[in-house]
């Protein structure tokens, strides 16, 4: 009998994807959900669906009965809500808790615990594993994650838990069925819905490379490591819109303003925001972060230990191109 995989946030776009290729792979997966009764993410698929929540212990209990290795993937994805520090912050910190002590209890046999490269210093330069941010620009998201893993470690080391990290960076590619944040903004590129270039920079990886990259960690990943899953270089707003165009002939390459323009529109939404409700769609500290900046992630260790092989950026950026115009046309 083959050995069980929980896979926490299992309706989400990361951890979808990873319940898929366990499965292609003819091992057995248990996806774990806030919500059971929603079966579309999972509609084909031959896993065990149940519910577990981060902040209910119980649940968690529940859902590793049996389990051989956890994939912990379920987080708050948020960069906005009016209360960051109860939205954001600490679920994500608490939810932590909960779940490594819960596996703990249930003995199982190897975490692997998704993290993200929120926790590495977001500046020009080569960033590799060894680093930790320290500056996070106000970003509760990119706080919640670094106070996660840290406390993750922690952790570990107390309970004894055979764990790797990993640390994806802009996840992108199919089986998105609710958009993020990351796949909203190549919608509105392929839409020609962007009216400025804010001069903005991702690490872009395709879901399908950081799954395989993690069953790969749990394989071969050196207990107390963590390991870089994203694509060494940074493409620009600018040429994910020229990538758009092959797709979308209508699409137009706006203006660069300089730092000052998004960061007083980004003030606007915040303020706006504040009064519907609504997350705006760009926060000053977005601006802060990304403006002008183009990281080298060095993804060397997952290479070599883990045989990590990502597709390159643009190639990634237009197979999710071509998803999201599939997409559309089957609605």
């Amino acid at each position: 009998m083959s050995k069980l995989n929980l896979v926490t946030g299992a309706n989400g776009h990361l951890g979808n994807n990873v319940v898929r290729a366990l499965l292609e792979r003819g091992e057995t997966a248990r996806a774990s959900v806030r919500n059971p009764n929603n079966r579309q993410p999972f509609e084909g698929l031959d896993c065990e669906i149940v519910r577990a929540d981060l902040m209910d212990k119980n649940s968690l209990r529940r859902a590793m009965e049996g389990v051989d290795t956890l994939y912990q993937v379920a987080a708050v994805f948020k960069h906005w809500t009016k209360d960051p520090q109860a939205e954001i912050i600490t679920p994500n910190v608490e939810g932590t808790r909960n779940v490594l002590q819960a596996a703990a209890k249930a003995g199982v046999r190897r975490v692997v615990y998704v993290s993200s490269m929120a926790t590495l210093p977001h500046n020009s330069g080569v960033v590799d594993e060894t680093m930790w941010s320290d500056d996070f620009h106000g970003n509760a998201y990119y706080q919640s994650k670094t106070e996660s893993e840290q406390l993750a470690w922690r952790l570990a080391n107390e309970l004894e838990l055979d764990m790797v990290s990993v640390l994806p960076c802009v996840i992108i590619g199919p089986h998105n069925p609710n958009l993020t944040p990351s796949m909203d903004l190549l919608r509105q590129a392929l839409h020609n819905e962007i009216f400025m270039d804010i001069n903005f920079s991702f690490n872009f990886v395709d879901v399908r490379d950081v799954a395989a990259g993690m069953i790969a960690a749990e394989a071969k990943g050196r207990s107390g490591e963590r390991y870089i899953l994203g694509t060494r270089d940074a493409i620009s707003t600018r040429r994910i819109l020229e990538l758009a165009q092959a797709f979308n002939p209508a699409v137009k390459i706006p203006f660069r303003p300089p730092k000052f323009v998004p960061m007083l529109g980004a003030t606007l939404m915040e303020l706006a925001s504040k009064v519907t409700g609504k997350a705006p769609m760009l926060m000053r500290n977005q601006v802060s972060l990304y403006y002008g900046t183009e990281m080298t992630l060095n993804i060397d260790k997952a290479q070599a230990e883990l045989g990590f092989n990502p597709r390159p950026p643009e190639q990634a950026i237009r197979e999710a191109f071509a998803y999201l115009q599939g997409r559309n046309r089957d609605r």
